[in-house]
């Protein structure tokens, strides 16, 4: 099948949804379609997006600028991407994050959209209207909690065709040759990690509270924008603290092995870059899932959403996200239980083989879709 992905984010940046398109692309590429990614270019890295990214396959990307960064240009550029996607380039299959261009492109195939959040973004009856056009073959839930909602705020269109899967990783490729990093910090203390942005809500205050209640552990945090990093580093007492900042995620998963134990310290409410947005409620992150396919021992916050993935004492340790001691206590016991870490981290590894593979997901979503009748050009 071919398969027309539009994104209306830029490609390559450090923001979780250019990854999640990525991966995505990938799968579908690895399970036989021919795949054509549609994204923003990217203005944080010069870096070939194939390599920056680490994928398997050299799907085509297409780079469409919009003309000016409001709704009028984002419909602008959905124009423009509908004129590349008739003739001989026509899809089989739209699918997307960006309901702009999926809007302006919707009549030439059947459509999905995919949406991480109630989307408040936009103007008022944009997605309204998307999700009213008949060439809506599915929409795709990373929660859920989230396909609940969405269903909610949309109840007048009736049952939406909404699927849920959750956001995902690759297995670890036992073939790759990797450059190991290279670790700050002493050689005999237990090596505590944590992977992911930085911003309000990811629960870095609780990693620094943690590191100040176990002096004897040593602390890692992999990930950040540069000012995010200095807003948590300068004012950071803790010696046994270390930021690594952004990087590629090509090359995380040298990291995820190093660590005995990994953080998911999640709050209520998590804001995205800038505090654009508030997603604590719908969340599905992607790191936890990268944990899991490395089967290392988490600790996670005990949240109504993360439970949709994680159980206490099965594929982590669950604690209140607002209780250090109980985290410090959780982490002790880790340390100290080789079995326990083994036990924790094996099955996590198990769940995540059999239920969270990018691929796996590729053909979830794809499965059954409710395809319309007859399309019109």
């Amino acid at each position: 099948m071919r398969i027309a992905y539009l994104h209306g984010g830029s490609i390559p940046s450090f923001f979780a949804n250019g990854v999640h398109v990525m991966r995505m692309c990938d799968a579908f590429t690895d399970a036989g379609h021919d795949v054509t990614l549609y994204s923003m270019p990217g203005s944080y890295s010069d870096d070939d997006p194939h390599e920056y990214y680490g994928v398997r396959h050299r799907f085509p990307i297409q780079l469409i600028p919009a003309p000016d960064d409001t709704p009028d240009g984002y419909r602008k550029r959905g124009e423009q991407i509908r004129s590349l996607l008739t003739g001989d380039d026509a899809p089989d299959l739209i699918y997307g994050r960006d309901p702009y261009a999926l809007a302006a492109t919707a009549g030439l195939a059947p459509f999905v959209y995919e949406v991480h959040q109630l989307r408040q973004d936009l103007p008022t009856g944009t997605e309204q209207a998307l999700l009213s056009l008949p060439g809506l073959a599915q929409v795709v839930v990373v929660t859920h909690v989230l396909a609940h909602d969405l269903q909610a705020a949309y109840r007048g269109l009736g049952t939406l065709p909404i699927r849920v899967a959750p956001d995902c990783a690759d297995p670890p490729d036992p073939g790759a040759v990797l450059d190991a990093p290279r670790l700050p910090g002493r050689p005999d203390a237990p090596r505590i990690g944590y992977v992911g942005h930085l911003y309000d809500g990811r629960g870095i205050d609780l990693v620094l509270d943690l590191a100040g209640l176990l002096p004897g552990f040593d602390f890692h945090l992999v990930g950040g924008t540069t000012e995010d990093r200095a807003r948590w580093e300068a004012p950071c007492p803790h010696p046994n603290v270390y930021f690594h900042g952004h990087r590629p995620p090509a090359v995380l998963p040298g990291y995820f092995p190093l660590f005995d134990v990994v953080l998911a310290p999640h709050q209520p409410k998590v804001y995205t870059w800038d505090r654009l947005d508030e997603i604590g409620r719908w969340t599905s992150p992607m790191k936890l899932f990268e944990y899991m396919s490395h089967g290392r021992a988490i600790v996670a916050s005990d949240l109504p959403v993360l439970r949709e993935v994680l159980e206490d004492g099965v594929n982590c340790l669950l604690r209140p996200s607002d209780r250090p001691q109980a985290w410090a206590d959780a982490v002790t016991d880790l340390v100290a239980d080789r079995a326990l870490r083994s036990r924790l981290g094996d099955e996590a590894r198990r769940q995540f083989l059999e239920l969270y593979t990018w691929r796996r997901r590729a053909d979830l979503v794809l499965a059954d879709l409710r395809l319309p009748g007859t399309v019109s050009t």
